[in-house]
């Protein structure tokens, strides 16, 4: 197949695919999580169906908030709305207590609407927000089980403090490199994680020691983000294993 017939196809990719390589990470460390620690159960796959399709389908709405041209994106409107509301209604239909997270997303989401319009949506805050969205998911695998979300906090709160600390260090690397406040702020935070992860277990302690280090040694070296993405994938993995049970 010539590059050129290819073209079409990779156009179409980047029309209907975020070029967001970390999202992925963030919303898939959670679920899987919360799957080691609660259980699987069946409403477990449309759940996982619209998780990512409401990603999707937030990403081109917030997109249409700060274009102001929400016509732009219909068609990733149609095909992502149409993935996610069935999904969503079969997974509420098998468990509706899902419905008392309801309210704690809007508000979540809210906040990243707001940062959108005001064409902020890579303020640290804006990026903590999406953090605890992902890691409410461990909860709601939680109650698909059975179970209730705090059954599972040492999950949630590892998860929780990686991803919070992957933001600070992802932005030392990329967009604040060479910021010594941020790097600093970063090897700190890393720092507090380790004594609130040695609370939780020794495989967490140790997962997050070396997570400290990649904080404070990572920042200054010539990684490309792509680097930089592979080193947080082997990371995640890590936390998953101090995770399971």
């Amino acid at each position: 197949m010539s590059s050129t017939s290819t073209r079409p196809a990779r156009r179409t990719i980047r029309q209907f695919l975020p070029p967001q390589h970390g999202a992925w990470a963030m919303l898939l460390l959670p679920y899987l999580a919360g799957l080691l620690v609660a259980g699987f159960r069946w409403p477990d796959v449309p759940l996982l169906i619209a998780w990512l399709a409401g990603y999707l389908l937030s990403y081109y709405v917030f997109l249409a908030v700060k274009s102001r041209r929400p016509g732009r994106y219909l068609p990733q409107f149609r095909l992502y709305g149409l993935l996610a509301i069935p999904a969503g209604a079969i997974v509420l239909a098998a468990e509706p207590r899902l419905l008392w997270f309801a309210p704690v997303y809007a508000v979540l989401l809210a906040a990243n609407a707001w940062y959108a319009w005001r064409r902020r949506e890579r303020a640290l805050l804006n990026d903590l927000a999406s953090v605890v969205q992902s890691c409410l998911i461990i909860g709601v695998v939680t109650v698909i089980a059975g179970g209730r979300p705090a059954d599972t906090w040492a999950a949630f709160v590892l998860v929780l403090l990686y991803l919070t600390g992957t933001v600070l260090h992802v932005k030392t690397m990329i967009r604040e490199r060479g910021n010594h406040t941020y790097r600093k702020a970063s090897a700190g935070y890393h720092l507090a994680a380790l004594a609130a992860a040695t609370v939780i277990s020794i495989p967490a302690a140790l997962v997050f020691v070396l997570l400290l280090v990649r904080a404070w040694v990572l920042p200054g070296r010539s990684l490309t983000p792509k680097q930089v993405g592979f080193v947080e994938i082997g990371a995640s993995v890590l936390v998953l294993a101090a995770v399971a049970p």
